[in-house]
């Protein structure tokens, strides 16, 4: 297997697309963003007889006052990992680039799901135990910190509009048509609408009780997004106030609903039903063939903190697809074990220090 490095953005996505299953965290722009917020990007493509067979933006952060890093690929690599000795060769690449780099250890989390979850209109591997049986057989472990969420759910946007609608249970679809008599409109959003936005999205967190970073970190990703046109803005309104507001992120054939906010003003009127719905239109009519909901718990009852939301996916139309997770390789067993033993704290304090950014 040969390893060549792209550092032009359009060869990079052009080649990324053309892979099996590409992921907007792989793209061009998503190391581009990281790269301000201490990480570093290496686009690297894995070729086999003159065939580009697997992609994979590797992003790097230095540890403080510590000669290692950490590498990590975010929802990649985008490979069909179907193929098991294909599958070792590119794994064993990037172990060697884990020792040349003097990583602490790489991360990978691959789009890879198992087979009896897989929907059937998703071209995404439905191969997890396979592809987890290899990683462990290699001494990757499945990963204790899971930046991503494992599981999704999802919907094909193949469908004509009226069976998207009537594949929805019967209350949601209720409430899309509620609203739309109630007179809720949707518009589309600019990068103007942005700090309308983040406040929606503070409420929204304060509400549910989750974790957000700063305004900046948010209007440098969403911005730049919407910009480059890999970002869509969507806003709810009730008799011309803005209410409730999602962002899109598409690349290639998949749009991904990442961020949803609203406001506890008029939730009676299902602004947020009907949301979902114009997004479908929308992300449908733009091309997309998969809508991603962007995550589900592990866990698929009523204990989960994340079950009020995935209630909401599901009445969508959702269809659950179980992810093999984020594994680690290590480089030093001992040293990694000390070190996912420190980090829960560090980013404890993190958090801490993020919420009073937020609230400040």
């Amino acid at each position: 297997m040969h390893t060549l490095q792209i550092v032009d953005a359009q060869a990079w996505d052009r080649a990324l697309l053309s892979l099996p299953n590409p992921h907007i965290l792989q793209g061009w722009a998503w190391g581009e963003f990281k790269s301000r917020y201490g990480w570093s990007a290496t686009r690297l493509l894995f070729q086999e007889e003159g065939q580009t067979v697997a992609a994979a933006s590797v992003l790097e952060r230095k540890l403080p006052r510590l000669p290692v890093s950490i590498l990590y690929v975010p929802k990649g690599p985008a490979f069909a990992w179907t193929d098991a000795d294909g599958a070792g060769r590119l794994l064993a690449e990037l172990e060697s680039l884990a020792h040349r780099r003097r990583a602490l250890f790489v991360k990978i989390d691959p789009d890879v799901y198992y087979p009896e979850d897989a929907p059937a209109f998703s071209s995404r591997p439905a191969c997890a135990p396979h592809t987890a049986g290899i990683l462990s057989a290699r001494g990757w472990r499945l990963s204790d910190e899971q930046i991503q969420f494992r599981n999704t759910l999802l919907l094909d946007l193949r469908l004509p509009e009226e069976e998207l609608l009537s594949a929805m249970k019967q209350k949601t679809r209720y409430n899309v048509r509620l609203a739309l008599r109630r007179g809720v409109t949707v518009r589309e959003g600019t990068a103007a609408d942005l700090d309308l936005f983040y406040r929606l999205y503070v409420e929204t967190a304060q509400r549910d009780g989750f974790l957000i970073r700063p305004r900046g970190y948010y209007a440098s990703a969403w911005g730049e997004f919407l910009e480059k046109g890999l970002a869509h803005l969507l806003l709810g309104e009730v008799e011309g106030e803005p209410v409730a507001g999602l962002i899109l992120f598409t690349f290639g054939p998949t749009a991904w609903y990442m961020y949803g906010a609203s406001s506890d003003r008029q939730r009676q009127h299902m602004p947020n039903q009907l949301l979902q719905w114009e997004a479908m239109r929308w992300a449908r009519a733009a091309g997309c063939t998969v809508y991603d909901l962007w995550g589900a718990p592990n866990r698929m009852d009523e204990s989960d903190p994340m079950w009020g939301v995935v209630q909401f996916k599901l009445g969508l139309g959702g269809h659950l697809a179980r992810g093999v997770g984020a594994w680690d390789f290590p480089r030093n067993r001992l040293v990694y074990q000390l070190y996912t033993a420190m980090m829960p704290r560090y980013l404890n304090w993190q958090r801490g220090q993020h919420r009073a950014e937020v609230l400040s």
